[in-house]
């Protein structure tokens, strides 16, 4: 802690431990400025570069840039070392004036520039009350020792802090508060507490936290949690089993229907006047009269069909000769086989695979032989069109919906908790204080982290945010990571002041009511993320990592928080194929897509097509090996495949867990002196 009462300033230094990525974004979430501390010779290696884009995706508060030890360098070589960074800084900071850290002269213009530089908002974080703890203390409970009441000290920033919302410990969960208490301040600004100083020009005082002694005999306690106007913890909704019970038709809806029926039954037709309803029923609509051309392909299974030939060029290639010959295997080799997890290599082939075949051939799956088509794709459906084919978003929902909350608008609900932040005065700790923060039911492990020296950071939560729904994620694939990343595996989630793992869905970012999912996270274009999770209000910065075999956590993909939408649809769509095996004019025969007559039968309304633009229809099956008599609107080509596509809705798998497992650090030998510090005001 570092005090300064001619600039009316304090400033609280502490610094992240290197290697640790999630320490570092965290701490970025809640310091005013962050003061990157740059190499002399090298401004920063491959490591920072990786911090510095996860930190721009993030969101930077207000930052400033530094560097140590270049006036220990020979004075040609200074020069060289600053043009060198100035180059290095203009990439990243194209607005920002690099400070040397070498003399107190300049110490003392770097704390000016930190106390006068015009502070950045976070959005996510300007709504809520949050603090970054000081001193932490942890009461057992009598019947349970691994669960407590935990003392947070620290300053209130951002909002007023009310005792009666939630609380959610970054990367722990969320929790209820009992009471907040108001100590006397550890570190006060004040010239009669500040002892005498060395240099009167700028007098300033570090203070340790050691000198933190327990203040009970000054305590007073501000607010006690209301049990009537305290938050539940409930985060789920209790599904009732019997509220999706059929109940009988009444005699009144029973007659709604059939006068329905009625009206629909009702067909216009043109006649001549002067006749009846029952001679009307006898005359044919111009639409159901057959063609010249239909008739005459009625008796196609027992005509002879005229089938194009196509001319397979085959030429057969030289036989080359070659000659063996014998390598001596290398000692390195060996040792760097060592090192290689070959199923690990096995897996990640396989998904290279996959997403190749994807990219060539886009949803197609195979027919199975050994399964009836008809129970393999009995979930699916066909559209006439994709886009405008209407789609019930409450139709045949999982059991998971049951336990999720839906806001009936969810915009305006947003508005209004936001508009009432602003005008509403709330009672509470207000932003500046030093206060305790007495926290229930908290697990033992929260305390033993942040005695490892891990930071503990705590938010307040906005009404709402603690109850799980579907929430939908736009963002686009980081270019840094090649790796394929498959749909519903899982990932790591910071989204927003949250920290989490999930399995998400994958899918087009388009403005219709359907939407189309994706196997693979492509890199060519955004998509949006759905994923079982708490409650967030936008805006919200996400960035989605995921953990490799060795431990470490890799980037994968940044964005934003775009809703929380249930009922946006993710459809899924396969594309089953066949071949013509004769063709003649406007009818074929295909084979290949179905092997037996019923599943025919089973997919016969729904619309063919095919690669080369042609549309057509299942007229009936032949024999009973799944062969198939199709009508088109044009003549086929021999090289031409025709598709079917079938769609059904898919849902995200729930493997919400708040807890994050802590990365492998990166290699010590790897790191530059480039160790972003938190500095909070």
């Amino acid at each position: 802690m570092l005090l300064c009462p001619r600039l009316k300033h304090r400033w609280f230094f502490t610094s992240a431990r290197p290697g640790d990525l999630h320490t570092v974004l965290d701490m970025a979430k809640v310091a005013d400025t962050i003061l990157f501390l740059l190499d002399p010779l090298e401004g920063w290696d491959s490591t920072g570069d990786y911090c510095l884009s996860c930190l721009f995706a993030q969101g930077l508060p207000t930052y400033t840039l530094a560097v140590q030890g270049i006036s220990g360098l020979p004075l040609k070589k200074q020069i060289d070392a600053r043009k060198k960074l100035s180059k290095a800084v203009e990439k990243r900071f194209p607005d920002n004036k690099l400070l040397l850290l070498d003399t107190q002269q300049e110490a003392e213009m770097l704390l000016r520039q930190l106390a006068n530089q015009k502070q950045q908002h976070l959005a996510f974080r300007d709504r809520r009350a949050y603090l970054f703890a000081h001193a932490v203390d942890f009461v057992p409970s009598e019947g349970n020792n691994l669960v407590g009441n935990l003392k947070i000290s620290g300053y209130v920033r951002g909002q007023t802090l009310n005792v009666n919302r939630l609380l959610h410990i970054v990367g722990h969960g969320d929790f209820q508060m009992k009471q907040i208490d108001a100590p006397v301040d550890p570190f006060p600004l004040n010239p009669r507490v500040i002892k005498s100083q060395k240099d009167p020009d700028m007098a300033m005082e570090i203070c340790a936290t050691d000198t933190v002694d327990d203040m009970e005999e000054d305590l007073k306690v501000l607010m006690k949690a209301d049990p009537d106007k305290q938050e539940s913890l409930q985060t789920e909704v209790i599904p009732d089993p019997m509220e999706g019970e059929q109940t009988w038709p009444t005699e009144e809806e029973l007659s709604e229907a059939k006068d329905f029926l009625k009206e629909s039954s009702k067909v216009v037709k043109k006649v001549p006047k002067g006749t009846s309803s029952y001679q009307a029923e006898w005359i044919l609509d111009s639409g159901s009269q057959s063609d010249g051309e239909g008739d005459e392909y009625d008796d196609m299974e027992h005509e002879d069909f005229m089938e194009e030939e196509s001319q397979d060029e085959s030429s057969e290639e030289e036989e080359e000769e070659y000659e063996t010959m014998t390598i001596g295997e290398s000692v390195h080799d060996d040792l760097y086989d060592k090192k290689v997890d070959e199923e690990a290599e096995a897996k990640m082939l396989e998904k290279y695979k996959q997403e190749r075949l994807e990219e060539m051939f886009p949803d197609e799956v195979d027919t199975p032989r050994d399964v009836a088509a008809r129970i393999r794709f009995q979930k699916y459906r066909g559209l006439k069109s994709f886009r405008t084919s209407p789609w019930d978003p409450k139709e045949n929902l999982p059991q998971e919906y049951a336990r999720i909350f839906q806001f009936q608008n969810f915009t305006n609900s947003r508005k209004s908790i936001f508009k009432e932040i602003k005008e509403k005065e709330v009672e509470g700790a207000e932003v500046g204080w030093y206060v305790t923060i007495h926290v229930s039911e908290v697990p033992v492990s929260v305390v033993e982290h942040f005695r490892q020296g891990a930071p503990l950071i705590a938010f307040s939560l906005l009404p709402h945010e603690q109850k799980m729904s579907v929430l939908n994620m736009v963002v686009r694939r980081d270019p840094g990571n090649t790796e394929p990343v498959k749909a519903k595996e899982e990932l790591i989630f910071h989204c927003g002041f949250r920290r989490f793992r999930a399995s998400p869905l994958f899918s087009q970012h388009t403005a219709a009511d359907k939407h189309k999912f994706q196997r693979f996270l492509t890199a060519d274009m955004a998509l949006v993320v759905t994923v079982y999770a708490p409650i967030t209000f936008p805006p919200a910065s996400v960035l989605l990592f995921k953990q490799k075999s060795n431990g470490m956590h890799s980037l994968i993909a940044t964005g934003h928080l775009m809703s929380v939408d249930p009922d946006r649809m993710v459809i899924k769509r396969v594309v089953l194929s066949g071949h013509p095996f004769k063709i003649f004019t406007k009818m074929a025969v295909v084979r290949y897509m179905f092997f037996n007559r019923e599943d025919v039968l089973w997919f016969k309304p729904v619309e063919l097509r095919t690669k080369w633009g042609r549309r057509g229809h299942i007229k009936e099956p032949l024999g009973t090996h799944g062969h198939m008599k199709c009508s088109f609107d044009g003549k086929l080509k021999s090289q031409d495949t025709v598709l079917m596509n079938l769609y059904k809705r898919v849902f995200p798998k729930w493997t919400y867990d708040p807890y994050v497992p802590e990365p492998v650090p990166w290699v010590k030998s790897e790191i530059s002196s480039t160790v972003p510090q938190g500095g909070m005001e």
